[in-house]
Parts: C-alpha cells; structure tokens; sequence
C-alpha cells in the first residue's frame, strides 16, 4: 500500500465514564478527504479508524504493520476543535508502538493540533513528519518522493515539518485549494460505515435509530476570529470556501442510496452564514425527497425566517446556536458580541416557531468570567430552556488566540493533552481574571445536572419527545464524571 491513514482511538481516557453508547462516534472526515484525494492521483490508499472499531494501540500498529506502507500518517482531527488535542496521546501511543515494532515504516502526524503546534508536535511525539495545513499537496509531495526513494528535503515540500542533521526543519505552508468542487468525495468506501452512531440527542425524536450516520461539509474555514476557537490554525488564516451546493447534494445522495443514511451532520463551522448557499443546498435536497434528520451550526444573527423555513422542509432538525455566554461584557471579552440577550430570545422563539430545534452551546470560564456571570450564562440556559445544551469549560486550545494569551500571561495549562478533554478525569480548564480553572470545572459539572434534572426541562422532553427520550435523559444524569482537579 502506498499510504495508509489513521484516525487513533483515546476513547476510554477521553470520555471516562461517558464512553459508553450515551456519545456519538464520527466518521473521521478528513482522512476521509485526503485518502480520496491522493487515490485519485494514482496510489493506493487504506484508512484504519482506531475509534470506530476501538483498537488498542497494539492492534493498531499490528494492522499498519501488516499493510506495510509506503506512508502512515495519522490525522489528528475532529469535527470540531477539542477533537484534535485531546487525541493527541492516543497518536502518540500508536506511534511509540509502532517504532518498535515496524521501526522502518515512514510516519507522518497531521491535523489541526500538529498544524497549531507544528515544532512542539516533532519534538514530543516519535514521528519522521510533521504536517502543517490541509494537507493534500503536502502529503501527496511526500509521497512522491517517498515513492520515488529520494530525499524529501530535496523537494522542498511545502507544509512539512522534520528533523534533519538534529536540527528541525520547516518549510513555507502549503496553499489552500480555493475550488473545493476539484477535491473528490470523502472516500466513504474505506471507512467502517456501519459503526458510526449521531449523537444522543440528535434524535431524541427516535434516540434507538442512531445509524447509520455520517458527517459532510459544505464549506471549510470560518470567518469569524472568536479568541477561543483554534478552527482556522489548520488553514493559516480566516476565511470561508464553499463547495457547490450540486456537490453537496450529491453526496448526500450517495450516503442516502449506497449506506443508508438518514441521520447527518453538517460539520461546517458556520453552515447558516451564506444564504444563497444554504437555500440552493436545501432545495436540492427537497427536490430528491430524502427523508433527512440533520444537525448543523448557526449563528444567532445570521438565521431568518426564510431559511428556518428551507431549512425545516429539507430535513434541518437541529441547529447548534453558540450563545457562549449569559454577559455580554463576557461574550465582548472573546469577540461573540454582535448580538445582545434580546436578540438570543427573539431567535430561539423564531427557530422553534419552524419546528427546529436547538442544541445550545454555553462556555463557562471564559476570561472574564466569575461566579456570578456563569450563574447569569446558566439562568440564561435554564430561561431558554433548549432541547439540548452542551455546557464547555474554558479550554486554551493550541491554535487560538486564548492560548497564546494564556503562554504569554504565564497561566497554568494542562499537564498534558489529554487535559483538553472536557470529560476525562484529567481535564483542566483554564483561569479567568477571577477564578480557578478548578472552580470553573466544578461549576461547570453542577451546571449539568442543574439543567438537565430540572422538571421544567424534563417536562418539556417529555411532551416534545416522549418517555423513551425522557427515560434516556434520566440514565444520562446517572452517569457522574471523574475529576482529578476540580
């Protein structure tokens, strides 16, 4: 085989007590993405998905073994931020193996982490490359060369990271590819399709169908330079790229037809943004008649009317809202404040008015918080009353301006990367100008069993779902996380 990408597998220390069937497992995009990219170009290409099929770190350097590839890589990336660091010991782990044991097979580490810490991510982890950015040239460069049995220094190859003559070696970053419709397809035939399950509460509607499922993007990158979010590290700057809408459809059309798709996440950072776009996507897929349950990303000031509309009719059940914070002077701290609390209610009010409902994202512990706003973020949470809130603790990720603030003020960070997890044993949130991160965890795993043991939430569960839904909520509320620090 000429390259073989890995997605690794931390569940049991990532999630602790929650991995059991309560979390979701994705299909890892992006190595999905690249593997069709370079197949395309010629090689052949395999993909192990350590997480879905839950393989140690032994089993997994056993099958790279086996493979005997020109190149492994493993691609540390999530379909949101914190899925790269926290799986950045689970990388390590298969590649401390597989030095052992396959000393002679070439490595590469990729990803948003390793793109945020190129240099860091070399010096730490046994690796011969590093790559920083997207990617698809980079990799397909090396290969190449690889393949070519000359030396990759030789190439210059943009976005890869090494050591040479004990000295580490970096070259300028790979451009983006502007036309996202000249990438092909995420290689779906290479992943273990039957394995991956939507989250919980993605269908509370019927919470015993979660499979099949699948993730798919319609655009890369995010506009927007919220200082806690490390999104746009692995492109090198903000901006978005969309992919034809035509495209999107089709592709939704193969997972529909060929795996049986219903339950799908729109993986987008910010999906309800362009509305030409989102209202092209959606009359393509009405006019197919897939019978859809879709989640995606929206923005409190970006939705209207006529997209909640389009959006409902097309299969948009969810939309993620990051309202973050119940303080405006908190949300202003980290650049989330174009909208105001009026502006919250009027747009949760008009997105149930279309049927949708929302999954709510609060952050506590940001900069400027203390006791007092995370109790106002969390009556704020409690007065909306969503189906769904997801409740953070303030992480530094690498890649985001909260950590380069947090490196040059001198705050404590975690002890490791598995710290960034939200709920493992280890996760350590950051300080604020007020408060410990100790605090704001505790605050934070409280918070939770507030809001989803409340008879207000519990009611309205009960009514809108059923007591299927309601029964799962109860066993999720029995579930208590292990805290090393809090």
């Amino acid at each position: 085989m000429d390259l073989l990408l890995v997605s690794p597998c931390n569940k049991k220390k990532i999630y602790g007590n929650l991995n059991t069937d309560l979390a979701g497992q994705e299909p890892p995009l992006w190595a999905g993405l690249l593997a069709a990219f370079i197949r395309e170009k010629g090689f052949s290409v395999g993909i192990i998905d350590a997480s879905a099929e839950n393989l140690s770190p032994e089993e997994t350097a056993e099958m790279i073994g086996d493979a005997k590839p020109c190149l492994m890589g493993i691609i540390v990336s999530g379909t949101n931020p914190s899925a790269s660091t926290m799986n950045m010991p689970g990388a390590g782990a298969i590649l401390k193996v597989l030095k052992q044991t396959h000393p002679d097979i070439t490595t590469l580490l990729g990803g948003l982490h390793p793109s945020s810490l190129p240099e860091k991510t070399l010096m730490e982890e046994d690796v011969d490359f590093v790559c920083q950015g997207e990617g698809f040239h980079t990799i397909l460069n090396l290969l190449t060369a690889l393949k070519a049995v000359a030396k990759p220094e030789e190439f210059a190859i943009k976005g890869l990271w090494y050591r040479k003559d004990g000295k580490i070696v970096s070259n300028q970053r790979e451009e983006l590819i502007e036309n996202l419709d000249a990438l092909a397809p995420v290689a779906w035939d290479l992943l273990p399709m039957t394995k991956y399950r939507a989250h919980n509460w993605h269908c509370f509607q019927d919470v015993e169908k979660r499979q099949p499922y699948a993730v798919i993007y319609t655009s890369l990158g995010c506009p927007y330079k919220c200082s806690f979010c490390c999104i746009n590290s692995i492109f090198g700057k903000s901006g978005i790229r969309y992919r034809n809408p035509l495209r999107v459809a089709d592709e939704i059309g193969l997972l529909v037809e060929r795996y049986g798709v219903k339950n799908i996440k729109i993986m987008d950072e910010m999906f309800v943004l362009n509305e030409e776009h989102v209202n092209m996507i959606c009359d393509f897929i009405k006019e197919r008649g897939y019978d859809l349950n879709i989640w995606a990303y929206a923005r409190v000031d970006t939705i209207n009317e006529r997209l909640l509309s389009k959006m409902k009719a097309s299969g948009v059940n969810w939309l993620a809202f990051g309202i973050e914070a119940g303080s405006q002077k908190v949300r202003d701290g980290v650049s989330k404040g174009r909208f105001n609390q009026d502006a919250v209610y009027k747009s949760m009010e008009m997105t149930r008015g279309h049927g949708i409902y929302i999954g709510a994202n609060y952050i506590f512990g940001l900069p400027d918080d203390d006791l007092d706003t995370m109790r106002e973020t969390l009556d704020l949470a409690k007065d909306l009353n969503c189906e769904y809130a997801n409740f953070y603790a303030t992480m530094a990720f690498p890649g985001s301006k909260l950590y380069d603030d947090a490196v040059t003020q001198g705050f404590k960070l975690p002890d490791n990367w598995l710290g960034y997890s939200q709920y493992s044993a280890e996760s350590q949130p950051l300080q604020t100008k007020h408060i410990t991160g100790a605090e704001v965890l505790r605050f934070r795993d409280r918070a939770f069993d507030d809001y989803f043991s409340s008879k207000k939430y519990q009611d309205m569960i009960l009514k809108k779902f059923g007591p299927k839904a309601l029964e799962h909520i109860k066993e999720m509320l029995k579930v208590k996380i292990t805290r090393k620090y809090a």
